[in-house]
């Protein structure tokens, strides 16, 4: 349900709008004042941009009273936080489990007579519980988004079950691909093998279905999901598309109508001020990955999931730091050769196993908690079990160094594999060490967050996906 949101600004940032419609397509747009709550700024043209993109399952519109849960205020039922990046040249599209188990920080929200409300903070609750419940409203999602991740958020776009009717409608419908024939009566898909043209309600169909793909879970309707997005945006940006005036005006008029915005974005100049900065983005550089999540394990039956922090907090700290997920393949080829060509002398031998690395971690980055979360990350990820936080170093330093003793060097070699440290950062001693003693590693200024390795581009989470490959569900 998404959709919508990116459409609304992807379509004007064509400039197949003209100024004259703009008072009439203002007038479609829905805006709640949310200042501050997500720990953003507002988009800027020269710094990296994040949006909350969120898809409320509340059963408003022509047509969806019949799908169930019709007096429902609505939940985060879609949310995928969108980073693009400072130099506009990839994108993220994170998407967020609507049933992870997470804290929901206290927000001040604005009711529909006036008056403001404070809404407590909960913990151990559904993610999506963030919007609709309590008088809950996308300022409520996207500070808790910014709580869970540390990520800013500077805008939200909210769209409903409307936007992926009308929309996909409007583009004269979205192509997906299925391997195997689907008829899953619950959401009311019905579509053949192979490759199929749908819209309405359709295309609303294929976003809502459990059933019919994967292990019929939450995470397999977010791929899914994700697939029709990738094939929405091709379709969006397609000649076809771009040169019809009037697919742009029904497009417009269907994408402003389905949207509720922050008041930061609440007009048409504004979202065509942001759709030209997103725009600039390839879609073979949009790269579309999912919060990392485990089974609940306090469930016998499980129906909810929790954070992995292991792999989940590189994936947070990659996105804040501006790394693309989507690096060219020679890039990183060129990358990987290079940092070969310059490690080969000094890690050139045997390594030790995760489990007989000894090493003391001091922080020297400046960034705070950074040993404590490499710490995290070694024991809980990379299985260096003999690892500790030895807190602050004396001072920062400006690079990472691995100080090690001759008879260490199997250590070295491993840790630094597993780090990404470049040869610079290794530093052997003359003397041999005893049997336990540690190594030392002193993280710099050049430390990007744990698991983020500090030579090489950034490798994307397993699963990800660019918005320009066709995917066919299973």
């Amino acid at each position: 349900m998404w959709t919508g949101g990116v459409t609304a600004f992807a379509l004007l940032a064509t400039g197949g709008v003209a100024y004259y419609l703009y008072q009439r397509l203002d007038g479609n747009l829905s805006t709640i004042d949310v200042a501050g709550a997500g720990g953003g700024s507002g988009f800027k043209r020269d710094q990296a941009i994040n949006i909350l993109v969120i898809g409320t399952d509340k059963r408003t519109g022509d047509g969806n009273s019949g799908y169930g849960d019709k007096n429902s205020p609505g939940h985060a039922d879609t949310t995928i936080l969108l980073h693009v990046s400072k130099d506009r040249t990839n994108a993220t599209a994170l998407s967020i489990p609507r049933d992870l188990i997470t804290d929901i920080p206290k927000c001040d929200v604005k009711l529909e007579d006036g008056t403001e409300k404070t809404v407590p903070a909960e913990s151990g609750v559904r993610f999506n519980t963030s919007l609709g419940q309590l008088d809950r409203n996308p300022g409520c999602t996207m500070a808790t988004v910014h709580e869970m991740t540390g990520i800013p958020v500077d805008h939200f776009m909210m769209v409903d079950f409307n936007a992926v009717k009308t929309l996909s409608t409007a583009v004269g419908g979205v192509e997906v691909c299925v391997e195997q024939a689907v008829k899953d009566k619950k959401s009311g898909l019905d579509l053949p093998q192979g490759k199929s043209v749908i819209q309405g309600e359709q295309a609303l169909a294929i976003e809502r279905t459990r059933q019919a793909f994967g292990n019929k879970s939450d995470l397999s309707r977010i791929q899914t999901q994700q697939q029709f997005m990738g094939s929405m945006f091709r379709q969006m940006k397609s000649s076809e598309t771009l040169t019809s005036p009037s697919k742009l005006l029904d497009l417009a008029d269907a994408a402003t109508k389905a949207l509720t915005v922050d008041a930061g974005i609440g007009s048409v100049k504004k979202l065509q001020e942001l759709g030209m900065e997103v725009a600039k983005v390839d879609p073979k550089n949009i790269t579309f990955a999912t919060v990392p999540v485990l089974d609940n394990p306090a469930e016998k039956i499980k129906a909810t999931v929790v954070l992995d922090e292991a792999k989940a907090e590189p994936l947070f700290n990659i996105i804040k730091n501006d790394i693309s997920l989507s690096e060219v393949e020679q890039q990183e080829k060129d990358a990987k050769n290079a940092a070969k060509a310059a490690q080969a002398a000094l890690l050139k031998g045997p390594r030790a196993q995760p489990s007989d690395v000894r090493v003391d971690v001091y922080n020297g980055s400046g960034v705070r908690g950074g040993a404590q979360s490499t710490i995290n990350w070694l024991q809980n990820s990379a299985g260096v079990l003999k690892s500790t936080n030895k807190a602050n170093a004396p001072a920062d330093i400006a690079k990472t160094t691995l100080e090690f003793a001759p008879n260490q060097a199997d250590q070295a070699r491993a840790l630094a594999d597993l780090m990404g440290l470049p040869a610079t950062a290794l530093k052997q001693g003359t003397a041999d060490a005893g049997e336990r003693e540690p190594m030392t590693l002193t993280l710099g200024k050049d430390f990007r967050g744990a698991g983020v390795p500090l030579t090489g581009p950034a490798k994307a989470p397993e699963g990800a996906v660019a918005a320009d490959k066709q995917v066919c569900a299973k």
